[in-house]
C-alpha cells in the first residue's frame, strides 16, 4: 500500500512537469515560427517568458527525464541568441547574407523546438 502512495507524488510531479514543458514548448514554438515567417514577429517577450519558466521550474525536474528537456530548451535559446549576435554584423555589411543567416538560424531553432516537443510527447529524454 505504501508503494502505491509513494508512487502518486511521482506521477503528479511528472504530470505537472509535462504540463509546464508543454506550455514552454508552445511559447518557444510560437517564437520559432514567427522568426521563420517574415513579418510575423511574436516578440522577445514570449521567449523571455518561456526562458523564465524553464529556469524557475528546472529544479523541480532534477532526477527525471524532463530535466533534459529543460536543459534542451535553455541551451537552444542561448545557442540561437549567440548565433544571432555573431551574425548581426552581416546585417550591417551585407543585407542579403544577414537575412539568409538569420533565416537559417531560425529554421534550426524551429527544428530543435519541434524535435524536443516530439521527444517529450514520446516520454523520451533529450540527448544534450
Amino acid at each position: 500500500m505504501n508503494d502505491i502512495e509513494d508512487a502518486r507524488p511521482d506521477v503528479a510531479r511528472l504530470r505537472s512537469l509535462n504540463n509546464v514543458g508543454l506550455v514552454s514548448y508552445i511559447l518557444h514554438l510560437v517564437v520559432a515560427v514567427s522568426a521563420v515567417l517574415p513579418g510575423a514577429q511574436a516578440g522577445v517577450g514570449l521567449l523571455l517568458l518561456a526562458l523564465l519558466i524553464d529556469f524557475i521550474k528546472r529544479g523541480d525536474a532534477v532526477g527525471t527525464w524532463h530535466e533534459s528537456h529543460f536543459t534542451w530548451r535553455i541551451r537552444t535559446v542561448f545557442i540561437v541568441g549567440g548565433l544571432y549576435v555573431l551574425t548581426s554584423p552581416l546585417w550591417v555589411l551585407l543585407l542579403v547574407p544577414g537575412m539568409l543567416a538569420w533565416w537559417l538560424i531560425s529554421i534550426w531553432f524551429l527544428y530543435r523546438i519541434v524535435k524536443g516537443m516530439i521527444g517529450m510527447n514520446a516520454g523520451r529524454p533529450m540527448d544534450n
